[in-house]
C-alpha cells in the first residue's frame, strides 16, 4: 500500500509536468536562436535618443535623410522658386527642346495636353473645358487672354508648382521633357487663337 501511494504521487507529478508542455515547440532547443529568431528593427537607435518625423514615419533614424545639397539620381531641381519673383524670372527662360523635332514634340505635346489639361483648359485652349462646362470648375481663362502673356517658360512653371487652384501637374508627367513639349503646344494654342 505503501508502495502505491508513492507510485501515484510519482505518476501525478509526471502527468502534471506533462500537461504543461507545448507539444508545437520542441521541449529542449539545442540552438534556440534558429527556433526563435530576434526581429531587428533597422536603423534604430542610431539617431542618438531624438524623435525624427519624415512624412508617416515617427522615430526613424536619420540615416534616412538624405545628405545636404545632394540630388537624387536621375532628377535635376528646378531652378526657379514658387514666388512671383519666380514665375517673373521663368517667364524668360526659353524652351530646351530640340527645334529640329519641333514637329514630333508638338504631337508628343498635343496627346499629353489632351490627357492632363484639355479636361479644363479645352481641346482649343478657350479655358472651355468639359469641367468648366459642366461648372465643376470656374474661372479658367483663355490662352489668348492678353492679361496673361503667357510664355513658354511661364507654362512650364505653372505646371510644375501649380497656380491659384491649379495644382501642379510635375508629378503627373515621366520628365522634364514631356513638360515641356505641353508646353510647347500651349504656345502653338494660343497662337493659333490670337490668329
Amino acid at each position: 500500500m505503501k508502495h502505491l501511494g508513492k507510485i501515484s504521487i510519482v505518476f501525478a507529478l509526471v502527468l502534471s509536468l506533462a500537461s504543461c508542455a507545448d507539444k508545437n515547440s520542441p521541449n529542449y532547443q539545442y540552438m534556440p536562436n534558429m527556433y526563435e529568431p530576434v526581429g531587428y528593427e533597422a536603423y534604430q537607435g542610431f539617431n542618438d535618443g531624438e524623435t525624427v518625423r519624415i512624412g508617416i514615419f515617427k522615430g526613424v533614424s536619420s540615416a534616412l535623410i538624405p545628405p545636404a545639397n545632394t540630388v537624387a539620381r536621375g532628377y535635376l531641381p528646378y531652378k526657379f522658386e514658387n514666388t512671383p519673383e519666380g514665375k517673373d524670372l521663368a517667364r524668360l527662360e526659353p524652351s530646351p527642346l530640340d527645334s529640329l523635332d519641333m514637329e514630333a514634340n508638338l504631337a508628343t505635346g498635343k496627346e499629353l495636353y489632351d490627357i492632363y489639361c484639355a479636361i479644363c483648359h479645352g481641346p482649343k485652349g478657350k479655358g472651355q473645358g468639359t469641367l468648366v462646362k459642366r461648372e465643376k470648375i470656374l474661372g479658367v481663362p483663355s490662352y489668348d487672354d492678353v492679361a496673361r502673356n503667357i510664355t513658354v517658360g511661364s507654362t512650364y512653371h505653372t505646371m510644375y508648382y501649380g497656380l491659384n487652384s491649379m495644382g501642379s501637374y510635375a508629378a503627373q508627367f515621366a520628365n522634364e521633357e514631356e513638360m515641356w513639349q505641353v508646353a510647347e503646344y500651349v504656345m502653338k494654342l494660343k497662337e493659333d487663337l490670337t490668329k
